[in-house]
């Protein structure tokens, strides 16, 4: 098929590389002219595993376009991915989702019957708003059609988008009209069969079912599956968090206690990571668009507005345990181990390491960082941190009072931490994503501290359950 995707950002470039290599003819459209220049000579403007790769192996079937005079009206889809960014109310700005509507409505043809698909995250309703602004646009050039505009949420994760769009566990499609619903499925249907061949291994996502379900429904169950699902997600994430907490002042191990209630199959393992709480530039716009909405609608979401308190609360944690072993953490220096919100990333929105930083510059700590992928995303775009960035992670830990885990790089296990606490002044470790608790640092002389986690060297003040009862 003929495609255009309006925007080129995370999930407008990913989703056009992927139907690129499976066969369509992609134009990708942003009004971003470093970027698509930077895209014509096959740099990719953004760290994701792979897909640099595809992007090569697909070129014949991808154009890159920064402007609207080129754009082909006679193509057979039309997805929308541009920005929806919160406002500071919650609320989703659709600025630009309305400017491409309307740029649209100015140049759709009375011979073209393209299908429109709404991409990008956006509030429950969009589907049919767009639809209006679309054939409002065209009643005032004299065309009297109706267009269709359908839902076609994404479902990527940072670091894993090639296996989540090859391998997806559910594609959801909102439409109204049978003919989009038809189209969008013949879209798909090379996941569904699996027809297709990678340049490369890319392994399937845990727990993804093969062939997908092609789930087709309207577009308002389309954006609340969404919505909700991410919810959802974000409740589950600051469930265990809480927990993770209780069971530290137990004297328990949340490791365990998350495979204990995860073998249950109506909970399941996933998302039952404890740690130092989500960022990224999802589930916190999401769960404040869903807030918002519901405030519009007289309907009060009291347990996300909780679920983004507690991971917040997280990241105000690592402060209160560097505290419990320090004391003063002024003229302190703490190492922060990653900085992007996860790995194979370097995405920075919402990343707990930066309200860390911050905390930490508050309490006049000195701060050195070190991400194998981020650190020049960080400078650029947070010029005001002051942190002190490593060429290595072995610089990282010269002169450490504590180091805290932040990211779970792979790279980050295989450190040689025995010879790395020589180098510290305090052999001091939070581990901010419970990853190192199988190493026994404590026999390199390390304090090792975990998010809900008795430690080796049980915290001073707190009593075991036996002592309670003694």
């Amino acid at each position: 098929m003929k495609i255009v995707i309006i925007g080129s950002g995370y999930v407008g470039l990913t989703t056009g590389v992927c139907l690129a290599y499976l066969g369509n003819r992609v134009t990708l459209l942003d009004p971003d002219t470093r970027k698509i220049e930077q895209l014509q000579k096959g740099i990719v403007p953004f760290y994701e595993p792979g897909l640099t790769e595809i992007l090569h192996k697909a070129s014949n079937n991808l154009e890159y376009i920064d402007g609207w005079d080129d754009f082909d009206t006679m193509s057979d889809i039309v997805m929308i991915a541009v920005g929806t960014p919160p406002k500071s109310t919650g609320e989703a700005d659709l600025s630009i989702v309305e400017e491409v509507a309307g740029s649209l409505g100015a140049r759709i043809t009375e011979a073209a019957n393209p299908i429109i698909v709404n991409k990008s995250t956006v509030p429950i309703g969009t589907a049919a708003w767009v639809k209006n602004i679309v054939e409002q646009n065209l009643r005032r050039r004299g065309i009297n059609k109706a267009v269709h505009v359908a839902s076609n949420p994404e479902f990527l994760r940072e670091g894993e988008a090639l296996a989540d769009t090859f391998y997806p566990d559910r594609i959801v499609i909102g439409v109204s009209s049978q003919f989009a619903g038809e189209v969008l499925c013949a879209l798909y249907q090379p996941l569904a069969e699996q027809a297709f061949e990678l340049p490369y291994r890319v392994s399937r996502p845990a727990g993804s079912k093969s062939p997908p379900t092609i789930m087709v429904t309207t577009p308002t169950n389309s954006e609340l599956i969404k919505y909700v699902a991410n919810s959802f997600l974000a409740v589950k994430i600051s469930f265990i968090n809480e927990f993770a907490n209780f069971t530290e002042r137990m004297g328990g191990d949340i490791l365990e206690v998350a495979k204990g209630i995860g073998l249950d199959p109506r909970i399941g393992p996933r998302f039952l990571n404890a740690g130092i709480g989500w960022g990224g530039s999802c589930f916190g716009k999401d769960t404040g668009s869903v807030i918002f909405t519901g405030e519009q609608y007289d309907c009060e979401m009291q347990l996300l507005r909780a679920a983004i308190d507690v991971n917040y609360r997280q990241r105000e944690l690592v402060i209160k345990k560097l505290k419990t072993h320090l004391r003063a953490l002024r003229g302190r220096t703490i190492g922060m181990l990653g900085l992007a919100f996860k790995p194979n990333t370097d995405d920075l929105r919402d990343a707990p390491a930066l309200d860390i930083i911050r905390l930490l510059n508050q309490e006049g700590a000195h701060v050195k960082a070190y991400d194998p992928v981020a650190m020049n995303a960080c400078r650029t775009q947070y010029p005001s941190l002051q942190t002190e960035y490593c060429a290595t992670a072995e610089k990282l830990f010269e002169g450490c009072h504590a180091v805290v885990l932040v990211t779970e790089w792979r790279e980050f296990l295989n450190l040689p931490y025995p010879e790395l606490g020589k180098r510290m002044a305090v052999q001091l470790i939070i581990d901010g994503r419970n990853v190192l608790a199988g190493h026994r640092l404590h026999e390199s002389g390390f304090h090792y501290c975990g998010v809900g986690r008795r430690d080796e060297r049980w915290e001073k003040g707190y009593l075991s359950p036996v002592e309670l009862v003694l």
